[in-house]
C-alpha cells in the first residue's frame, strides 16, 4: 500500500483575538465608572444615619430597652423620655394627640417640612392688635404647648410674622420689631414654663414671609401668627451654631 507524504496540520490563527481583550476591558472600565458612580451618589447624611444606628447597636450590649410610652392624660399614647433628638414622624404624632382639641378648634395648626415640625398659632386671640403681650387664652394653649415640648429634646426656633399692614408707634417702629417682640415673648413664656435656653431661638420675619399673599383681609389674618418650628436633627446641624463652639 502506497503511503502518502506526512504533511503537518497548520493551525488557523484568527484576526479577531483582540475582541477578547478589547471587551475584558471595556467590561472593567464600565464596572469601574458604575462602582464611581455609586460612590458620588451617597447621601452623606443617610450614610451617617445608618453609622450611627449601627454603632449604637454594637454598642448596646446591656440589652437596653427604649423607654415606655406613658399614657396621657386623654388617654392616648404619649412619647416618654428620649436621650436623643425625636424624628419629625413621632414629634408630630405626640403634639396631635395631647393637643388634639386645639387643634379641631383652629387655635393651633400643625405643618411638616424639610426643617421639622411647625406649631402656628394665629395673632386672633393671641395677642391685641399691636401688641406683643400674651392674651390669656393665648398662655393656656401656649403651656400646654411647652408639656409636650418638653418631652423633646429637639431645638426650638420661634418665628414673629405680620401682614403687609405697616406699624408705626411709640412702641413699634414697624413690622421686624413687633414680630420680633411677639417671638420673644413667646420664648420667655416657654423658658417660664422649664424649656432649657439653649434650645430657644426666637425671630422676626415681619411681613416678609407670608403664608398666603395679602389680598384680603382674610388672607391677612392668616398670614399674622408666631410659628414655633420644632427642628429637626439636619435642620440643627445646617443652622443653629454648636452649643460651646468658640469662635476667633
Amino acid at each position: 500500500m502506497r503511503r502518502l507524504p506526512y504533511r503537518r496540520a497548520t493551525a488557523h490563527v484568527s484576526r479577531d483575538r483582540w475582541l477578547v481583550s478589547y471587551a475584558d476591558f471595556m467590561t472593567l472600565l464600565f464596572a469601574f465608572f458604575a462602582t464611581m458612580y455609586a460612590i458620588s451618589s451617597v447621601d452623606a447624611k443617610k450614610l451617617s444615619s445608618v453609622a450611627s444606628a449601627l454603632q449604637s447597636a454594637f454598642d448596646d450590649r446591656a440589652g437596653s430597652k427604649a423607654a415606655p410610652i406613658a399614657p396621657s392624660r386623654s388617654g392616648s399614647a404619649s412619647i416618654g423620655a428620649i436621650s436623643g433628638e425625636e424624628s419629625t414622624a413621632a414629634v408630630e404624632a405626640a403634639v396631635s394627640a395631647e393637643l388634639a382639641d386645639a387643634l379641631a378648634s383652629e387655635q393651633l395648626e400643625v405643618f411638616v417640612d424639610r426643617r421639622g415640625v411647625t406649631l402656628s398659632i394665629p395673632e386672633a386671640g393671641a395677642f391685641g392688635t399691636g401688641r406683643d403681650e400674651l392674651s390669656d387664652t393665648a398662655q393656656a394653649l401656649v403651656s400646654r404647648v411647652a408639656v409636650v415640648l418638653n418631652r423633646f429634646p429637639n431645638a426650638v426656633r420661634v418665628e414673629g410674622h405680620t401682614d403687609d399692614v405697616p406699624i408705626h408707634t411709640v412702641r413699634f417702629q414697624s413690622n421686624w420689631d413687633l414680630s420680633a417682640a411677639r417671638a420673644s415673648r413667646v420664648v420667655e413664656f416657654l423658658i417660664g414654663r422649664g424649656l432649657t435656653p439653649a434650645r430657644l431661638s426666637a425671630t422676626g420675619y415681619g411681613e416678609f414671609h407670608p403664608r398666603v399673599p395679602n389680598s384680603s383681609a382674610a388672607t391677612r389674618a392668616a398670614n399674622r401668627r408666631i410659628d414655633l418650628v420644632i427642628l429637626n436633627s439636619a435642620t440643627t446641624n445646617a443652622e443653629e451654631p454648636a452649643a460651646g463652639r468658640q469662635t476667633p
